[in-house]
């Protein structure tokens, strides 16, 4: 599986969100939160005494950062929202994902371009020039936040484009991982492709 070569994504979708303040946090709100408040603002309106303005005090902005703090993390790990606009362009190797002569040859050796005529091209390269171009049809499923490429590659099919990528998205970038037979996954990341210097 993709998460054995690289953790930071599959602990990455273990972190916090603006989702976990939940049912869960709504229950405590209702049933904890809001009558504790209202006994501690009771007595203090009528003993007049100090420690429960303190108490209320300290609660209120509790809360407050805690509700800060949500909304912090939900901007923290949101994730880019691509359009079809987005995904269309030229891609090329992630070599930074995994550094090393294999992501660099692969780097030489492949490139991917996805057209706003849903076609994709597959090129295979040398130095830079095409010397094979593996052509097929894309389509998009909008059943999720960002679309879901699928490729429908002609025949032959090169190993790399035998099956659908996976979509990773960050906070401000996103890259796609093809399962090959040969190579295990392979990463693209859209960008132009540039002699390794």
């Amino acid at each position: 599986m993709w998460y054995r070569f690289y953790p930071y994504i599959y602990f990455n979708n273990l972190t916090l969100s603006g989702n976990s303040m939940g049912f869960g946090f709504n229950l405590a709100f209702i049933f904890i939160v809001c009558p504790l408040a209202m006994i501690i603002a009771l007595l203090w309106l009528i003993s007049r005494k100090k420690i429960f303005g303190i108490l209320l005090l300290v609660g209120f902005l509790g809360l407050c950062s805690l509700i800060a703090l949500s909304a912090l993390m939900e901007f923290i790990n949101a994730r880019k929202v691509l359009t079809r606009q987005d995904i269309y362009g030229e891609y090329v190797i992630d070599r930074p994902m995994f550094k090393g002569k294999q992501a660099d040859w692969q780097y030489d050796h492949f490139k991917l371009e996805l057209t706003p005529q849903n076609k994709f091209n597959f090129y295979l390269l040398d130095n830079g020039k095409v010397i094979k171009a593996y052509n097929g049809n894309i389509s998009f499923n909008n059943n999720y936040t960002s679309p879901r490429l699928g490729i429908q590659p002609d025949s032959p099919v090169h190993h790399i484009i035998s099956g659908n990528p996976t979509l990773y998205r960050g906070k401000f970038s996103y890259y796609y991982v093809f399962e090959s037979a040969k190579f295990g996954n392979v990463f693209f990341k859209k960008g132009k492709w540039k002699p390794i210097e």
